[in-house]
């Protein structure tokens, strides 16, 4: 099979059997993308957290999660394309895999380098006609969001015990600004917080994630009971940090959030 030569989002060269046949998915946004742009078979390995589409995630071998991979079943499968992503995947597994395998990985921290992976894997998997239109209708959706009300301080929390949150630098962060809501927090990254730290922020709005920690309605209750005055969502997160093909979705859902 003749390969063609891609570089990734990380300005890595990578070389690949072209149209490549046996792909395995280490993100559960890029999982679904590969799916949404018409790939079945050629999709060989996923993550237990690839969980979109459902029909697809029970019949498809599963390869560990994102940060404990199961590299011998990677082997196993003999793939000709790995996906992965910095942020999302082990540093230290992700270099033992290119030691054997072509492995494309994106490194998205806005909206723009969101679209731009959707476009680049479309080229990657010989799927262009389709991934492009995904991209303009997502870049399309964003740009009618309309956000006229004035930016609310917001905290979105990912993590309880320790509470840890979206700082700036991460793809949340960009998504609250743009529905039009202004991060209160200032660190990097995911910074951990105590209660008093986030008394002493005074947000209008809390958002705690459906994920990675499964926010309940009990946790609503007990943040209420201390930030009485603030509004408390459980927010699908989903919505906020899958940014392949589900960002289809994420505009009308950030409209529908309102503002204080």
């Amino acid at each position: 099979m003749q390969k063609h030569t891609f570089t990734d989002q990380m300005k890595r060269l990578i070389s690949v059997p072209y149209p490549p046949q046996r792909i395995i998915s280490l993100v559960p946004s890029q999982t679904e993308l590969l799916f949404d742009l018409g790939l079945d078979r050629e999709v060989v390995g996923i993550t237990k957290f690839c969980i979109h589409p459902a029909e697809k995630f029970k019949k498809s071998i599963k390869v560990g999660g994102t940060k404990k991979l199961d590299l011998n079943k990677i082997y196993d499968l003999r793939p000709d394309l790995i996906i992965g992503n910095k942020e999302e995947n082990d540093k230290t597994q992700i270099e033992s895999l290119m030691k054997d395998f072509p492995v494309w990985m994106s490194d998205i921290q806005v909206l723009p380098d969101a679209i731009d992976m959707i476009k680049q894997i479309g080229e990657l998997i010989a799927r262009s006609e389709k991934a492009n239109a995904i991209a303009r209708s997502i870049n399309e959706q964003f740009l009618n969001l309309n956000i006229k009300q004035k930016s609310a301080r917001a905290v979105y929390l990912i993590w309880k015990d320790p509470y840890m949150l979206a700082g700036k630098q991460t793809f949340i962060d960009d998504i609250l600004s743009r529905a039009g809501f202004e991060n209160v927090i200032t660190v990097d990254r995911y910074p951990e917080i105590t209660i008093d730290q986030l008394i002493n922020l005074k947000p209008e709005c809390i958002f705690l994630s459906s994920e990675p920690y499964p926010f309940k309605g009990e946790h609503v209750k007990e943040f209420k009971r201390i930030f009485p005055d603030t509004q408390v969502f459980i927010v699908d997160g989903e919505m906020f940090s899958w940014y392949g093909s589900r960002l289809l979705l994420s505009p009308a859902y950030l409209r529908s959030l309102g503002h204080p």
